[in-house]
C-alpha cells in the first residue's frame, strides 16, 4: 500500500499519549512534539489559525507524520527530550541544548553517596530515571534522608585511610544526619542495607523497607520508646503515600535494537526501536507483504535484516518477543521480565497501532482490500469453504412465551443490509419454545428463498448454543440444504461457537475481526426482534377491556391511558373526569360501565 495521504493520516491517529514527528517532502525531520492524546494534538496544527509564523509556515512544509505510542504522558515528555537532541529538528526551539532530565545516582565507590545529576558518567555508577523535574528528584531524596543516615562528603573512605585516622566527623554527624562511617562509626555492612533499601526506594518497592520500620516500630513501642515508635510510623506513613514512577527509558539498556511483530492473514507488521545510551533514538515499522504464507519466525528474520542495513545498526545485541535463527554475529535475547520486558512490549505496541492505522487507512482509500480482508479473515477463522459475503443470523425473542417473534438480519460484505431485514411472527408453535421456533423460522426463510429463485447465504447463524443449533439444522435437512451452506451457533455466555455434530465449540481470540463481526451480527439480530417483540406487546396492550366496551374506541383508549395511566384510575375516576378527557358522551358510557351497581 502506497504512502497515504496527510488528511487519512490524520483521520487514523491513535488517541493515546506519545511523541509526534513531522516530516517534509524530502524525508527531512521538522518538528518533533509530545502529547497526552496523539489525535487530539496533531489534528490541532491542521485545524486552528496559528498565531505564530514559524508554526504557520511548519505546517505548510508537512507531508508526512509519524509517531511512537507510549504508555504515559511522562514518557512521551522524556522520549520528545531524547529524539529532539538526536535529531535537532528545525523548527524546535526548547530541548536542542546538551542538558537532559535529572537522574538520582547512587556512586560506585566505597559507602556510596546518593545524590542528583543531569550527566550520566559511565563509571559503573547506578542512575535512576531519568524524572520530569528537579522537584520531584528532590521529593524522593527528601524522603529518602528522612528514613536513612548517608553521608554527603565527597571523601574517598577507603579502609586503610579510616583506620589511619584521615578524616574527622563533620557538622552533619553532629546534627544527626550521618553516622560517621568516615571515623569507622558506622560498619559497611549496615551501610550498604541502607544502600539497598534506597535502590528498592527508587524502583517502587517498598516492601522490604515498610516491614523493616514496621519490626523496628514495634520493637519502640515493646520497650515504651513511644516518641522513636512514632517517629517510625511517620515514616512508615510518608512511605506508603509516595508512589514511584516508571518510564521507558533505562541507562543500563544500551546500544540496543528491538523487534517486534503482529500479522494478519495477509501482512506482518514489523516495529523496530533503537535504544543508544538508555534512551529510544528511533522508532519504524514496516508492513511486510505475505507470499508463501510465512511465519511470524520468517517474516520477522527478513525484516531485521532489512531494517539494520536500512539504518546501518551495528547494535551486537537484539530484543525480540520470541527466538528467531539469527546469522549474523549478534547476541539474541527474549526477555521475560523487567525493564527489557517491557521495551519489548512497547514495540509490540507500536507495531498493533500502526497495523489499525493501516487498516483504518485502507478502509478510507481502498475499500475494497479491506472487504477482501475481511472476508478471507472470516473464512480462515471459522473453517468456511468459501468466504461468507452474505451472512444471515437469527433470533428469537418472547417475554414467558407471550407474543413469540423472530428476526433474520443479513450482512453482505461485512456490513448490515436493512432493506434484505425479515421479521417472522411464530405460528405453529405454542408456548416458550425456542427451538422448535427456530427450526420454523429457519425453515420459512430458506423455503421462501428457494421458491422465489433468490440468493442463499454463505453462512448462517443462530442465536444460541446446540439446542438451536441443532433446530437450524433440522431445518436445512428438511429444504435439502445441510452440506450447501454453513451453519452455526454462537452462545452468550462465553462467546462460544458451536458447529454442527462437534461436542467441542470454537473459541475465537476476543479481539479478532471475525468475531466482532460475529457479535455485530448477534447483537444487530437482538435489537430488531426486540424492537418487533416491543411492538407487538404494545399493540396487545391496548387491546384492554376498555376498548371491548362498546361505544369505545382504539384512539379514546390511548387518550385515556395517557391521562389516567392505568386501567385502574379510569375505573375510579369521577365523571367529571372523564369527560374533560373524552367528552360527555363516552364519559357516561365508561362511567356507567364501572358503575353498574
Amino acid at each position: 500500500m502506497e504512502k497515504p495521504a496527510l488528511e487519512v493520516q490524520l483521520q487514523t491517529l491513535p488517541d493515546s499519549p506519545g511523541v509526534y514527528q513531522y516530516y517534509d517532502k524530502n524525508g527531512k525531520i521538522l518538528y518533533v512534539g509530545k502529547a497526552k492524546n496523539l489525535k487530539k494534538r496533531v489534528t490541532s496544527y491542521f485545524t486552528k489559525r496559528h498565531d505564530s509564523h514559524r508554526i504557520g509556515v511548519m505546517v505548510k512544509k508537512i507531508r508526512e507524520i509519524k509517531h511512537i505510542v507510549v504508555a504515559s504522558e511522562t514518557d512521551a515528555l522524556l522520549l520528545e527530550n531524547n529524539l529532539i537532541k538526536k535529531h535537532q529538528p528545525r523548527f524546535n526551539v526548547m530541548l536542542k541544548d546538551d542538558k537532559t532530565y535529572p537522574w538520582i545516582c547512587i556512586k560506585n565507590e566505597r559507602f556510596p553517596r546518593v545524590f542528583p545529576t543531569r550527566r550520566l558518567i559511565k563509571d559503573g555508577s547506578e542512575y535512576y530515571g531519568p524524572f520530569t523535574s528537579f522537584k520531584t528528584v528532590n521529593t524522593l531524596l527528601d524522603l529518602i534522608k528522612g528514613l536513612y543516615k548517608l553521608r554527603t562528603c565527597n571523601y574517598d573512605l577507603a579502609e586503610d585511610k579510616i583506620e589511619n585516622g584521615k578524616y574527622k566527623v563533620c557538622l552533619e554527624y553532629h546534627l544527626g544526619n550521618c553516622e560517621g562511617p568516615c571515623e569507622g562509626k558506622q560498619a559497611e555492612e549496615e551501610y550498604n542495607r541502607n544502600i539497598e533499601a534506597i535502590r528498592q526506594i527508587v524502583k517502587g518497592n517498598f516492601k522490604d523497607s515498610l516491614q523493616q520500620f514496621r519490626n523496628q516500630m514495634k520493637l519502640h513501642a515493646e520497650n515504651m520508646e513511644f516518641e522513636d515508635a512514632q517517629r517510625i510510623k511517620e515514616k512508615i506513613h510518608v512511605l506508603e503515600n509516595y508512589q514511584s514512577k516508571s518510564t521507558i527509558i533505562n541507562p543500563k539498556i544500551t546500544n540496543v535494537d528491538v523487534f517486534s511483530i503482529t500479522s494478519d492473514e495477509g501482512y506482518g507488521y514489523v516495529n523496530f526501536l533503537q535504544i543508544s545510551h538508555g534512551a529510544i533514538i528511533r522508532s519504524h515499522t514496516i508492513e511486510m507483504k505475505k507470499k508463501l504464507d510465512e511465519s511470524d519466525q520468517e517474516l520477522l528474520e527478513l525484516a531485521i535484516t532489512e531494517i539494520r542495513q536500512r539504518f546501518n545498526s551495528n547494535s551486537k545485541e537484539i530484543y525480540l518477543p520470541f527466538n528467531i535463527e539469527f546469522a549474523e554475529d549478534v547476541k539474541v535475547t527474549v526477555p521475560q521480565l523487567g525493564d527489557k520486558k517491557k521495551i519489548v512490549e512497547l514495540s509490540l505496541r507500536n507495531a498493533k497501532y500502526y497495523r489499525q492505522e493501516r487498516f483504518k487507512q485502507m478502509k478510507i482509500v481502498d475499500p475494497d482490500r479491506h472487504v477482501n480482508r475481511i472476508m478471507a479473515q472470516m473464512k480462515e477463522d471459522l473453517r468456511l469453504n468459501e468466504e461468507p459475503r452474505h451472512i444471515e443470523c437469527f433470533d428469537n425473542s418472547n417475554i414467558q412465551g407471550t407474543n413469540p417473534v423472530a428476526a433474520c438480519v443479513v450482512f453482505k460484505n461485512g456490513k448490515p443490509s436493512k432493506k434484505d431485514y425479515r421479521k417472522f411472527n411464530i405460528k405453529t408453535v405454542e408456548g416458550p419454545n425456542d427451538f422448535a421456533s427456530m427450526e420454523e423460522v429457519v425453515f420459512r426463510r430458506y423455503r421462501r428463498l428457494l421458491n422465489e429463485g433468490e440468493d442463499l447465504p454463505q453462512l448462517i447463524i443462530v442465536d444460541g448454543g446446540k439446542g438451536q443449533l441443532s433446530s437450524g439444522v433440522k431445518a436445512l435437512e428438511t429444504l435439502g440444504l445441510r452440506g450447501k451452506i454453513a451453519i452455526i451457533g454462537i452462545a452468550k455466555r462465553l462467546e462460544e461457537i458451536f458447529y454442527p455434530d462437534d461436542t467441542i465449540p470454537l473459541y475465537l481470540d476476543k479481539k479478532t475481526e471475525s468475531l466482532k463481526i460475529i457479535q455485530q451480527l448477534r447483537n444487530e439480530a437482538h435489537r430488531f426482534g426486540i424492537t418487533f417483540h416491543r411492538n407487538k406487546r404494545s399493540k396487545v396492550a391496548l387491546n384492554t377491556e376498555l376498548e371491548s366496551i362498546t361505544g369505545i374506541g382504539e384512539k379514546t383508549v390511548v387518550e385515556l391511558l395517557k391521562q389516567f395511566r392505568s386501567v385502574k384510575r379510569i375505573k375510579e375516576a369521577s365523571l367529571e373526569n372523564l369527560s374533560e378527557v373524552v367528552g360527555a358522551s363516552k364519559a357516561r358510557i365508561l362511567y356507567e360501565h364501572y358503575h353498574k351497581e
